[in-house]
């Protein structure tokens, strides 16, 4: 069984359509010219700065960045900034073992796309990284959305 939740942008003419980064359209470039080794510390630091109960919980997962998402993975096209894939912790059964680790992808492209200062990138990248880590806890979209994480 495997499960995939996201965390999705969706862009319009003045930055991301939830009114975040009204100003992003203006700004395209600041990140855009980020480069694979500084994103992939960004999200290293954000991991590193997990508080210790949460590191407690995670269980045989992986956390990657690549460029873009596939087809399968946002095939509507709506711009993911990351994914988790995998059998969140509270859908693990006794019978859960000698599984490949779930996986959460961190997209660069889409988030380079937002056009943000490296310190929003940075919180934009932290947003995204606990959304994806709260799916593997077994945390749903719609407890996410009562917490104001979505």
């Amino acid at each position: 069984m495997s499960l995939a939740h996201t965390q999705r942008m969706r862009l319009g003419p003045d930055g991301l359509k939830d009114g975040r980064h009204n100003s992003a359209r203006s700004r395209v470039g600041q990140t855009g010219r980020v480069k694979r080794s500084r994103f992939e510390q960004i999200v290293d630091d954000v991991l590193s700065e997990l508080p210790e109960d949460v590191i407690a919980q995670v269980d045989n997962l992986h956390v990657v960045v690549e460029d873009w998402p596939t087809r399968v993975q946002d095939p509507e096209g709506e711009g993911l900034l990351g994914i988790y894939e995998g059998v969140s912790l509270a859908d693990r059964g006794i019978d859960y073992y000698g599984f490949s680790p779930d996986r959460i992808v961190i997209f660069r492209g889409p988030h380079r796309q937002l056009g943000l200062s490296e310190s929003e990138l940075r919180d934009e990248i932290r947003t995204t990284v606990l959304h994806e880590i709260a799916h593997h806890l077994g945390i749903d979209d719609s407890r996410l959305h009562e917490l104001g994480w979505d």
